[in-house]
């Protein structure tokens, strides 16, 4: 079990790295402002989510990867517009807290998972 965890950990942190920091477009940090707008970006969450999961537990758990990616695309995007929408005045303490704020998403599905 503590394998399943570490890797499903593991593969968040790619799939979050990769689609934040890699993958993410200009377009979609400026739509973040406008809720409702900017979907996209919380759908290749979703997605990474997904793959994650089914990386970390099989293909048995497809249903359970669909929910799970759902929560975080829902997660993400709430978490990302509050940043974009009230997180102007100061940089790295918000950023920290987005960052903290995504990373407990990812316990929360870890803990949903076992």
């Amino acid at each position: 079990m503590i394998e399943v965890v570490l890797l499903t950990l593991i593969c968040l942190q790619l799939k979050h790295w990769y689609i934040d920091f890699v993958n993410q477009t200009e377009e979609e940090i400026k739509a973040k402002v406008v809720y409702g707008k900017s979907i996209n970006h919380s759908a290749k969450h979703a997605i990474g989510t997904m793959i994650a999961i089914i990386i970390a537990t099989g293909i048995d758990y497809i249903s359970f990867a669909v929910i799970l990616g759902f929560l975080d695309l829902m997660a993400h995007y709430h978490i990302d517009w509050v940043k974009a929408k009230w997180g102007h005045t100061k940089f790295w303490p918000v950023v920290g807290l987005d960052q903290m704020a995504h990373q407990l998403t990812y316990i929360g599905i870890v803990y949903l998972m076992i």
